[in-house]
């Protein structure tokens, strides 16, 4: 599925981030994910790459977007079957502008390869062997 955001959560009157549905995929969302929570989501297609960048705020504490925050904000922004990334770079390239900020990426016009998913984990777990293993 394409990149595409959900408009309807666009922020169009924001002090730093501004946006209307003239800048397409660009721009600052507050996305309401259950009482009291909120993603609050910078989303970009620039350079040949999809982006978002997102923290939450829950009961109006910054915190960091939890495994299944993320897997709610991905499929909203590229679907249930896209293949997004979040990376870690080298040290010497990190750049940390928010302290709860978790990114995804994915490149334009490109197709990932993924490992085989039995390197990430058994797909329907059995029960544990005496060593604690499976």
């Amino acid at each position: 599925m394409a990149f595409k955001v959900p408009n309807k959560y666009r922020v169009r009157e924001h002090m730093l981030l501004p946006s209307d549905d003239s800048d397409g995929n660009n721009g600052y969302f507050e996305i309401p994910l259950e009482e009291g929570v909120v993603a609050k989501v910078i989303a970009s297609d620039g350079m040949g790459w999809d982006h978002v960048s997102v923290h939450i705020e829950e009961d109006g504490e910054d915190q960091t977007p939890t495994w299944d925050e993320m897997c709610r904000i991905k499929d909203m922004f590229w679907g249930k079957e896209a293949c997004v990334f979040q990376y870690h770079p080298p040290k010497s390239k990190y750049v940390n502008n928010h302290p709860n900020v978790l990114h995804l990426w994915r490149k334009q016009m490109h197709k990932f390869e993924m490992p085989p998913p039995e390197m990430v984990g058994l797909k329907h777990k059995k029960s544990h062997n005496k060593k604690g293993w499976g």
